[in-house]
This record gives structure tokens, C-alpha cells and sequence, in this order.
């Protein structure tokens, strides 16, 4: 029996890559504002401290939770994306990687409303204590995530590589700032909380250079299929970097 012709389902090829390239850039797509989001997250910590307003703190803690919510979203999109289109090379490290930035980004969120808890309770301290290098290593932390997630958005490889050795930089801020508190310390012992928050801050911000660091590796791994995190040179470069900040301290 021959069959007939009108039975048969002609599939639209081109049409099919259309719809899988399209929920590939909605991925793309989410991980870009979960970034933004993340930044402003961190920015907005930084000036409730630096300018001494609770609103900005107030700001950073109603964002955590849309931050939360795109790594839910990102995460089932690319659970379902792997389990339905059986992605290969590319596209696979697309997914992959996409997912462990997004859980880096919500780990830069929980810290940057660390910071932002900590400041509502140093705000109501008085007088308000020095923050010695903070501002520099928020800027520097800001920066780090920044040009990670610029480097995703413009798929620049050559441009991410240079980011991992910054994280020295961040690693001696973080060290003279946790010298100089545990000193204020010492010598002033009814104020221990206030420099002890101060510290968690400090600490706070040296994971989310860590995790702008691993933003900028994945990156390097997406487009690359380059992997950095056990690199002999890369190891060179930072700690190279780490000493030339410590000098330079």
C-alpha cells in the first residue's frame, strides 16, 4: 500500500533552529539582567555605607529577591533546554556555564545583602567609623563583576582572560583592611561590633571579586572551551598580581 503524500509531516528545519535559537537568547537574555541586577545590588550596598543611607540598604534586600528568582528561571530553562534538545558543543557550554554564573551571580546577591544588613547596623552607631579601604575595594569588586558580565554579553574571550589576575588585587585590599580593624580592635573595646561588621563587609567583598572571578572564567570556557581554573600560568599571573598589590600597599 503506497502511502499518501498529504499524510506525511514535512518538518520546517530552519523554522525548528529559529525556536531553539530563540530560547537560547531568552537564556542568554535572563542571565544579562540577573547580572545587572546582581551590580546594582552591590553598588547600592556600598553607597547606604558610604552615604550613610538605610534606603539604599533597604533597596539591595528587596532585589535579592528577584535575583533569587532568575536563578530559579535560569536554572529550570536550562534543565529543560538539556532534557528536551540534547544540546552539543556550543550550545551545551552555553547552558552549563549559564547556569554556574547564575549561581555566582546569586551568591554576589547574598553578599551584597550582607553588606547591606551589616550597614543598617553600623548606621546606627555613632560616630560613624572609619571605612578605610572599603570604597576602594567595592570599586574594585563593582568593576571585576562588571567587565565579567560585559566580557558574557560581548563574547570577548581575549578580554575576560585578564580579569582572574585582578582578584589579587582584591585578596591584599582585603588583607590590610582586616589588619587595620582587628587593630581598631584591640584598642577599642566597646566599639569590637562596629569593626566587626566592618570586617564582614570587607570579607563580603573579596568573595564577590572571588565570584567575578569565576564569571570571567566561565566566560573564557564558553567560547574557548578553554578551562582556567587549574591553569599553571594563570596561577603564575595571580600570584604575581598579589605581590605587586601587597608592594604597592
Amino acid at each position: 500500500m503506497t502511502a499518501d503524500s498529504s499524510d506525511i509531516t514535512v518538518i520546517d528545519f530552519p523554522a525548528m533552529r529559529r525556536f531553539y535559537h530563540s530560547e537560547l537568547e531568552a537564556f542568554r537574555s535572563n542571565l544579562v539582567l540577573m547580572g545587572e541586577k546582581a551590580i546594582e545590588q552591590v553598588r547600592f550596598s556600598m553607597r547606604a555605607l558610604i552615604e550613610q543611607q538605610p534606603e539604599f540598604a533597604t533597596r539591595v534586600l528587596e532585589l535579592d529577591d528577584e535575583v533569587d528568582a532568575l536563578e530559579k528561571e535560569i536554572d529550570n530553562e536550562g534543565i529543560r533546554y538539556i532534557s528536551l534538545r540534547s544540546p552539543v558543543a556550543s550550545d551545551l557550554r552555553l547552558i552549563t556555564t549559564g547556569m554556574k554564573a547564575g549561581h555566582d551571580l546569586e551568591r554576589v546577591g547574598d553578599e551584597a545583602s550582607t553588606i547591606a544588613k551589616r550597614t543598617l547596623r553600623i548606621l546606627n552607631t555613632a560616630p560613624h567609623p572609619s571605612l578605610n579601604r572599603l570604597p576602594e575595594l567595592g570599586e574594585l569588586a563593582v568593576e571585576m563583576l562588571r567587565d565579567s558580565i560585559d566580557c558574557f554579553l560581548n563574547e570577548d574571550a581575549e578580554r575576560a582572560v585578564q580579569i582572574p589576575p585582578r582578584d589579587g588585587q582584591a585578596d591584599a585590599i582585603h588583607r590590610e583592611i582586616y589588619k587595620a580593624y582587628g587593630e581598631l580592635m584591640a584598642e577599642h573595646a566597646d566599639q569590637v561590633q562596629v569593626y566587626l561588621d566592618l570586617v564582614f563587609v570587607a570579607k563580603s567583598l573579596e568573595r564577590i571579586a572571588d565570584h567575578a572571578t569565576n564569571l570571567a572564567e566561565e566566560v573564557v570556557y564558553m567560547y574557548r572551551a578553554q578551562d582556567l581554573r587549574h591553569n599553571d600560568d594563570m596561577k603564575r599571573v595571580k600570584r604575581a598580581q598579589r605581590k605587586e598589590a601587597e608592594f604597592g600597599a
